[in-house]
């Protein structure tokens, strides 16, 4: 089994090498103005810390807004179709900053819409995308794709931080958006290429096992979840499936009941928002403590970042050497520890405390994340994947604005060096919730190949439909 030891996978899947293209090349585009975006904030508009940290929070905001409902609509829909539809609105979004800049009506307004809105494509964009892997890569290959991809869009991350930073020094960081064009249209193509057949949505069956083409899958889809979601499965007698209220609760349900699925859930959304704690004023922080430019911030934030590529090559070798569980407690749990270091940064020599901090809170949530998409790939059925990880999103990122905005009005209230302490303390605090889970008693996580859930009537209507 050596032959996807070293990207074998993207050799011999011709399907998943267009799925690696588009989202490395989409990961790039958003490093890209994930920086750029607070840049342009302090920059060009003069933010204040809590400014800049609206900025970020705004494109987390939609997670909270329609987080659940996104999974039960990407569970009725193809989802290759919502993940073209998401790159190609985050596109045009991201290209009026520039437009709107070089008409003189760029503002602070502009900039949070224009994050809240891109931050919804996301929102489809990644949950139809977490449930569409599986039907590109086969159960025995998972792993390695799993590996290859986010290793790969830690990469590609790194070079988007560092390349916005160095555009933004160059050209300016309004303009460095520009540079989204080719990246989001190399998404939208590689995506657009994909010829595995996607297996029909929930909507489709209707007795005569037709399906839609490509336009009639987005109008029909979209036309179906919105109906649904206005009327709750009032016009439920024209189509034989549960109302979008049932398919999110079942979401929440078996989220609940699965001691696996709830504790991942319960982590990550500790740890997303002590993670965008310090990332939401690490351009103030950078700043005032270090005395950085532009592109010097990028080359920093970048170079931290570069942890995630080296805990997506390392996370299946450790596992495999020491259990996935134990790996799971090293990664997310004792490597976080040395986020301590980020807030003792200083001028000059002093930057290495946060790349050093920075890079193994990278390693270790990358790595972790890793081991478990694999898991949770293999532990829930397909049909169900979509409503799973809309749920488990809603969890995880939900909490990313909470945090943004915390951190911002702590870094207003006493002072941008406080807050970093703070928000570097509870990056590895927010792993207490796994401490009180099965996972420190394991050596490996369940090798279960269903999910397994509580109530006997919920398992029989899931089994039954």
């Amino acid at each position: 089994m050596n032959r996807g030891a070293r990207g074998g996978l993207l050799r011999r899947n011709r399907d998943f090498r267009l799925l690696f293209t588009g989202e490395v090349a989409g990961r790039f585009g958003g490093a890209l103005t994930n920086l750029s975006l607070p840049l342009i904030a302090v920059g060009a508009l003069h933010a204040t810390a809590f400014e800049a940290a609206l900025v970020v929070a705004a494109k987390w905001v939609p997670w909270l807004l329609i987080g659940l409902p996104a999974g039960a609509w990407v569970d009725r829909m193809r989802r290759r179709t919502i993940m073209l539809v998401s790159t190609a609105v985050s596109l045009v979004l991201y290209l009026t900053v520039p437009a709107a800049a070089a008409l003189g009506h760029l503002t602070i307004g502009h900039l949070l819409a224009v994050a809240a809105a891109a931050g919804a494509a996301e929102v489809f964009f990644q949950t139809a995308y977490t449930a569409y892997l599986p039907t590109v890569v086969a159960e025995p290959d998972r792993a390695e794709g799993n590996a290859a991809l986010h290793g790969s869009a830690s990469a590609a991350q790194i070079v988007g931080l560092g390349s916005g930073g160095a555009a933004a020094q160059a050209f300016g960081p309004v303009n460095s958006l520009l540079a989204n064009t080719a990246t989001f249209l190399l998404s939208l193509l590689s995506t657009a290429a994909i010829r595995t057949p996607e297996p029909a949505p929930d909507r489709d069956r209707r007795g005569d096992g037709t399906r839609g083409d490509l336009s009639d899958d987005l109008s029909n889809g979209l036309s179906d979840g919105l109906s649904d979601g206005l009327s709750d499965g009032l016009s439920g007698d024209r189509k034989p499936r549960p109302s979008l209220r049932r398919e999110v609760s079942e979401g929440l349900r078996l989220i609940t009941h699965d001691v696996w699925l709830r504790t991942f859930a319960l982590h990550g959304a500790l740890a997303n928002m002590a993670l965008m704690a310090y990332q939401s004023i690490q351009v103030v922080f950078l700043v005032e403590q270090a005395g950085l430019s532009d592109g010097a911030i990028g080359a920093v934030v970048g170079a931290a970042g570069a942890g995630g590529v080296l805990g997506a090559v390392v996370a299946r070798r450790v596992g495999a050497a020491i259990g996935t569980a134990r790996a799971m407690m090293i990664f997310l749990f004792w490597v976080p520890m040395l986020a301590l270091l980020i807030p003792l940064t200083t001028p000059g020599a002093g930057v290495a405390c946060y790349v050093l901090g920075g890079f193994a809170v990278s390693a270790g949530i990358v790595a972790g994340n890793v081991l478990r998409a694999t898991f949770q790939q293999r532990h829930v059925p397909a049909r169900v994947l979509g409503r799973i990880s809309a749920c488990g999103s809603f969890l995880n990122y939900g909490t990313i604005p909470l945090g943004a905005l915390a951190s911002g009005a702590t870094a207003s209230a006493v002072g941008v060096l406080p807050a970093m302490w703070l928000a570097a303390a509870a990056v590895p605090l927010s792993a207490a919730v796994l401490w009180l889970s099965p996972l420190p008693r394991l050596r490996d996580l369940p090798d279960s190949s269903a999910l397994a859930v509580a109530p006997t009537a919920l398992t029989a209507d899931l089994n039954s439909r």
